[in-house]
């Protein structure tokens, strides 16, 4: 079931500079009620001209649960990095007669004021998708949406400096926020005192699949993993990180793999599903 979400400006320049995330945090139930294959649209204010535009279609990889009391919202729809679509606001025409013409009802004076709260995210009929997927046709896209390679970011927490220029790959406009961000955010020793604890918690052993590289090779061998990509604005959280083997790493950053807090599993594109069995500090959804 297709949806249709408000994407206030603010957070959508903050978005921008930071890099898209190929994601969508809400408490909406309305996020329940879609599918893998669907399209989450997202429109937003674009402030120049005060004008309402397309900003996004968000092809729907995965719904799943964050853990209990997450700050952004309790469910959180995945995209499909190679199917989703980032658009151009700058050069975006203006959208709101079309969403006003849709069946959701929009009688706020301002658009935006019709998607607040609960109804930031939307439900919307077949017919509505096909309408805004005709108007988005044509329309001119980010040629770069700011993805980094998670490994190669994560290779700085382990490696320091020498990993900087791995992810510096932008135009020089936006070097400094994404520089900032990438790298003045994340306190590096505080990361590594994360992956030291769990280490210890778990004896070195991968919460996947218990392999045990501490015991056999007397090396702790596995890695800390970010569930939520600190590359896409993931928080450095104990709650956010699992210990996992070098295989699972990086089967599950190629695979760009979505975490269900709710069951506390991966799911593989390729239908293949794991559940965490050895969990000492993972919160489950509520």
């Amino acid at each position: 079931m297709p949806l249709l979400y408000y994407w206030r400006p603010d957070n959508y320049r903050r978005d921008r500079d930071f890099g898209f995330g190929y994601h969508l945090n809400q408490n909406s139930p309305a996020m329940e009620r879609t599918g893998r294959g669907d399209s989450l649209w997202a429109f937003t204010r674009y402030l120049p001209s005060s004008r309402y535009v397309l900003a996004a279609e968000l092809v729907v990889r995965a719904v799943t649960r964050n853990p209990a009391r997450y700050r952004y919202g309790q469910f959180r729809i995945w995209g499909d990095v190679g199917r989703s679509r980032y658009f151009d606001t700058d050069v975006a025409p203006n959208a709101e007669p079309l969403i006003r013409a849709l069946d959701v009802k929009t009688q706020g004076e301002r658009l935006g004021q019709s998607f607040q709260g609960a109804a930031a995210v939307r439900v919307i009929s077949a017919a509505d998708h096909r309408l805004l997927w005709a108007f988005a046709r044509d329309l001119a896209t980010l040629q770069r949406a700011a993805v980094y390679p998670e490994d190669e970011f994560e290779a700085r927490l382990i490696h320091g400096d020498v990993a900087r220029p791995l992810v510096l790959r932008e135009e020089r406009a936006a070097y400094d926020r994404r520089h900032a961000y990438l790298f003045e955010h994340v306190d590096v020793q505080r990361a590594r005192r994360h992956v030291g604890h769990l280490q210890d918690l778990y004896a070195g052993r991968c919460q996947l699949c218990s392999y045990d590289p501490r015991g056999r090779y007397g090396h702790a061998l596995c890695h800390g993993h970010h569930i939520r990509w600190l590359s896409r604005g993931g928080e450095d959280e104990l709650d956010n990180l699992m210990l996992l083997c070098p295989n699972h790493h990086a089967a599950i950053h190629r695979d760009d793999a979505p975490f269900d807090f709710a069951s506390l599993t991966f799911a593989y594109s390729n239908g293949t599903t794991e559940e965490v069995i050895e969990n000492r500090h993972l919160p489950r959804a509520a």
